[in-house]
């Protein structure tokens, strides 16, 4: 059957900056983005209903009776063998809100015409930025079953010592470990292809590091943590999900955050996760334009794509910066740093498109990659939607 992951109007506002760039299935929660997971459970090639102006680089394709799945949904052995049984004109519902629908996409505005089915069991649901990090321990255990079963791990390093089960390390085809200290007391600790933990790191599991990813010498990791594809991180990080060609390559702290991809935290950038008098961290949400309570006591920094701090920043608990921003200087910036600003505690101007295209280009290189056309249509109306949040 046809799959097409579909984003929810509200669950998309609620996971900006995070959405400006990708739809919800592109987000990185547990070890794969939620795309991943699907196409691998279902054993096909998901693709998107989402933003238009991201239509270009995440395709749709619609057939007769197309199997709809909500795009902040994860999956699990349960939901997914409900979604299988769904016949045409059939929708899976809970607590009004839409799992899955057998149909056209013009069914899922109308649903009162289709038959309902409520699903009784647990879902893994993404609708927060902070959900990210907050459910990231779940996620990574269900993803580290999926992608480790009938498989052997790669030999371990003698110089690695291993607190808790040896069986929840696993190392995929060209990974590495030297003289570092790994403990699966809590969770597994998983390292994609080519991914390295250098000497002198210390790394408390649930813990992902994806292809090509380092961890650098003497890092010091608390889970739940996610670092996906082509990162390098140092310094201490904790319970932090990390999308992907994100570098954090020095000492800092990073906690209870989500950095996108592109990014790149200079040297001892540091962030809150915990106010002074250890309320509730409230966040800047665009949906309703204005900060609201996150319900959590530890909550740090939430950035993304293309965004960049200079060395020695501070972030303050709960700060959301938006696409392609840089901050710089001394003292603490704003909580919420709108997408193209250029500036710091003392103030922001606009940054403008063609400088970002110009170290867009410079950074996609340094990958092999090449930053095109779509790229920049997709940051163009990035620029042109955030007009309002900007000074």
């Amino acid at each position: 059957m046809n799959v097409i992951l579909f984003d929810q109007e509200q669950s998309w506002k609620n996971l900006l900056p995070l959405t400006y760039t990708r739809p919800v299935s592109e987000i990185r929660i547990g070890i794969l983005t939620i795309k991943e997971k699907w196409d691998l459970e279902l054993n096909t090639v998901c693709s998107y209903l989402t933003k238009s102006y991201l239509n270009h680089k995440y395709k749709l394709k619609e057939e007769v009776n197309s199997l709809f799945i909500n795009a902040s949904l994860c999956p699990n052995a349960a939901l997914i063998s409900e979604i299988k049984k769904l016949k045409p004109q059939q929708v899976l519902l809970k607590n009004n809100v839409i799992l899955a629908l057998v149909g056209a996409s013009k069914d899922l505005n109308a649903i009162h015409s289709i038959e309902k089915i409520e699903f009784s069991g647990e879902i893994l649901f993404v609708k927060n930025v902070w959900d990210v990090f907050q459910k990231n321990g779940d996620a990574l255990k269900l993803d580290f079953e999926l992608l480790t079963k009938n498989k052997r791990s790669q030999a371990l390093s003698n110089s690695v010592t291993v607190i808790g089960d040896k069986n929840l390390v696993f190392l995929e085809e060209g990974a590495k470990a030297e003289a570092c200290i790994l403990n699966t007391t809590a969770g597994p600790i998983y390292l994609a292809k080519d991914a390295e933990i250098m000497e002198g790191s210390v790394v408390r599991g649930p813990f992902a590091l994806g292809e090509h990813s380092a961890l650098k010498l003497s890092t010091k990791v608390y889970g739940p943590t996610t670092i996906g594809p082509h990162c390098k991180v140092g310094g201490e990080v904790n319970n932090s999900v990390i999308f992907g060609y994100t570098n954090k390559a020095h000492d800092g702290f990073l906690g209870n955050s989500v950095i996108a991809e592109w990014c790149n935290l200079g040297a001892d950038t540091n962030n809150s996760n915990l106010k002074n008098n250890y309320g509730n961290v409230k966040l800047f949400n665009y949906a309703q334009t204005k900060m609201i309570d996150s319900g959590l006591q530890f909550c740090g920094l939430i950035m993304g794509d293309h965004s960049k701090s200079g060395i020695n920043t501070m972030f303050n608990t709960g700060t959301v910066v938006g696409v392609a921003a840089n901050i710089y200087g001394g003292g603490f910036p704003d909580t919420h740093i709108p997408s193209f600003s250029w500036g710091g505690s003392e103030g922001f101007e606009t940054y403008r498109l063609e400088k970002l295209f110009e170290t867009a280009e410079k950074v996609f290189e340094r990958r092999s990659l090449k930053f095109n056309t779509t790229e920049k249509e997709i940051l163009t109306s990035v620029f042109n939607l955030t007009k309002e949040f900007r000074r």
